[in-house]
């Protein structure tokens, strides 16, 4: 007879989100994610396999609070705007204390090495491309801009965002205004 789980795996999922979210994939341990998840490593590895496979989850995880951020994104009305709001709130999004997390995506993305697992390298690159068509679908609401162009500022901003994910852990709120502010000067 299988034993039942004791456990809720979105909740135990969310715990290591944050877990992975604050400290890194690499920095996380096994031992760390028991503690967090307040599950052993029996049932981790009966419910997700293993390490890479809590992470691979705890991203859907992510992926569903970003969520919001892209509804308000892509039901706005406001153009390049939304999606400067869209930066903006993601500055929110982030904090924790003073200064913020950073993206879970993009943390996990600057620890990768060449030996980093196949599918947690598809599953960031999908999850960058799926963000970057979000901001390409409002540059191409603006009939002044034509394919080549919205490609290039889709690339353009998915860096910039690449950029401001990072910089929320270390600069001040009036340093990511300003970064905020200058990248939207060129659109």
């Amino acid at each position: 007879m299988a034993r039942k789980k004791e456990y809720i795996e979105e909740e135990v999922i969310e715990k290591a989100m944050n877990l992975f979210w604050k400290n890194g994939y690499e920095t996380t341990s096994m031992q760390m994610l028991e503690k967090e998840m307040g599950i052993n490593k029996f049932s981790i590895y009966a419910s997700f396999g293993n390490k890479n496979g809590v992470l691979l989850e705890s991203i859907k995880c992510y992926k569903k609070k970003l969520n919001k951020l892209i509804l308000k994104l892509e039901s706005s009305t406001k153009g390049v705007n939304a999606i400067k709001d869209y930066f903006y709130d993601f500055v929110e999004f982030t904090k924790e204390i003073e200064f913020g997390k950073g993206c879970l995506v993009t943390n996990t993305a600057n620890e990768l090495t060449e030996k980093a697992d196949e599918q947690i390298k598809k599953v960031l690159e999908n999850f960058t491309n799926e963000i970057k068509e979000h901001f390409m679908k409002v540059l191409k609401k603006d009939a002044t801009k034509d394919e080549i162009t919205v490609k290039e500022q889709g690339d353009f901003l998915i860096i910039a965002m690449f950029g401001l994910a990072s910089a929320t852990r270390v600069f001040n709120p009036s340093q990511l205004k300003n970064y905020i502010e200058n990248t939207f000067k060129s659109l």
